[in-house]
């Protein structure tokens, strides 16, 4: 194996590809990455992007860890202390007396300072976060870039996989990585099938400005039609910025799709709720399909998955490309343990990997059904029994501060009796 110029190859310079790559070069690993196209720099005078995540703390320790996080700070991000939760004061409770203060109880609030911290997480732009991935893989002496590349087939051999490019070039690795995303033809190349479950919502994306300073917030407020939720951007141009989401059917996201900015704004300002900065602006929209994905194996021969080559989740709490962030510290954890240093393809290794991402992944996205079923319908008895489960979970202390280091990417692992109801529900 000796002869090989590289042992591992990462194809995908995405968010987690790049992540992966530096940890696994970390480890002492040689990488070569495939990109088709290397990303642009964000400038500071440009307006926020519409490509926003939602980055946990556990996300935060993995990139501080691999050195990027001074400079994303550098250029722009928004810290959050506060998630907000609650169903609109709609249906059957909002026509009966009392029912809108019961409404109005059915909210909990997640807050960084009762866990002694400063922050819950940060929304960055994912153009900031992949420009300062991609310059920290341009400077180590363990990461090769090839790009514009495309991959075009791969051959398992004995020992190892060759590579063919668009460009012509064989690349002969031991280890082949899929992180090129949700129609991954790395996975479709090795063979590796999928169970999919599209949904009838879609998703439209919307920036707006609003009057600074800018907020510290990000909430989601549920309604039969489905979630509406606010994301924090940083300041630009001296203006406040926030990313809306509005989940809704087709048909509607069609209409909004067709009107012009001032018809926007207006249905924003019917649509949303009143905690929503008044918007001045809404120069930035855009909308995509919801899908739930689940790769049948992570790994097959020398062929394994990472971020959403192996699952796509419903993005009702922003958490797809933390779990991808957890899939790459995961897999450089096992390659760097190792036994046998050698072989990154060693099939122990990568059943390692699965067995320890595959139960928390799929815990997630069941996590994320159980939701959108039980808040995307205006069904009477769900309604009030999602409503007063609502107001109850923000007053039980201790479920509301596991829960919140979960999210935050802190602890592994729910409660256990959450894990379980969330396991029989689904």
């Amino acid at each position: 194996m000796s002869e090989r110029e590289h042992d591992i190859a990462v194809i995908g310079a995405g968010m987690v590809g790049a992540a992966l790559a530096l940890a696994c070069a970390a480890s002492g690993w040689r990488v070569v990455v495939i990109e088709p196209s290397a990303p642009e720099e964000p400038t500071p005078e440009s307006d926020p992007d519409l490509r926003v995540s939602a980055l946990s703390a556990g996300s935060e320790a993995l990139l501080r860890q691999l050195g990027v996080w001074p400079a994303m700070e550098a250029m722009r991000m928004a810290p959050f202390g506060r998630l907000a939760v609650w169903e609109a004061p709609t249906g059957p409770l909002a026509s009966v007396p009392g029912g809108r203060l019961v409404a109005n109880q059915a909210r909990t609030e997640f807050n960084a300072e009762a866990l002694g911290r400063s922050h819950l997480g940060h929304i960055v732009e994912n153009r900031v976060t992949r420009w300062a991935l991609w310059q920290r893989m341009g400077d180590h002496d363990r990461i090769t870039r090839l790009y514009p590349a495309t991959l075009k087939t791969l051959e398992h051999t004995n020992d190892g996989v060759t590579l063919t490019l668009d460009t012509g070039n064989t690349v002969p690795v031991t280890l082949v990585v899929g992180a090129d995303g949700a129609n991954s033809a790395t996975r479709r190349m090795a063979g590796i099938g999928t169970s999919r479950n599209q949904y009838r919502q879609q998703a439209m994306v919307i920036n707006i400005r609003h009057a600074p300073p800018a907020e510290t917030i990000t909430w989601q407020m549920f309604t039969p039609q489905g979630p509406k939720a606010y994301l924090p951007l940083p300041e630009a141009n001296g203006s406040g910025w926030g990313s809306l989401v509005w989940y809704d059917q087709p048909e509607t996201l069609d209409e909004l799709t067709a009107m012009d900015e001032s018809q926007l704004l207006a249905a924003i300002r019917r649509n949303f709720p009143l905690t929503l900065p008044d918007p001045e602006a809404a120069p930035a929209r855009g909308r995509f399909p919801i899908a739930r994905e689940h790769a049948h194996q992570y790994a097959r021969g020398r062929v394994v998955l990472v971020g959403d080559a192996a699952h796509t989740i419903n993005p009702l709490a922003g958490q797809g490309v933390n779990l991808g962030f957890r899939d790459a510290a995961a897999l450089a954890r096992c390659l760097g343990t190792a036994s046998s240093r050698n072989d990154p393809g060693d099939a122990r290794i990568l059943t390692a990997y699965e067995t320890e991402r595959r139960p928390h992944n799929r815990l997630m996205m069941d996590a994320m059904d159980l939701f959108y079923h039980l808040f995307s319908n205006a069904n009477p008895p769900l309604h009030l029994a999602r409503t007063l489960g609502l107001g109850l979970a923000g007053r039980i202390p201790f479920a509301h501060e596991r829960v919140t280091r979960y999210a935050m990417g802190i602890d592994e692992h729910l409660p256990a009796p959450i894990e379980s109801l969330i396991k029989r529900l689904a």
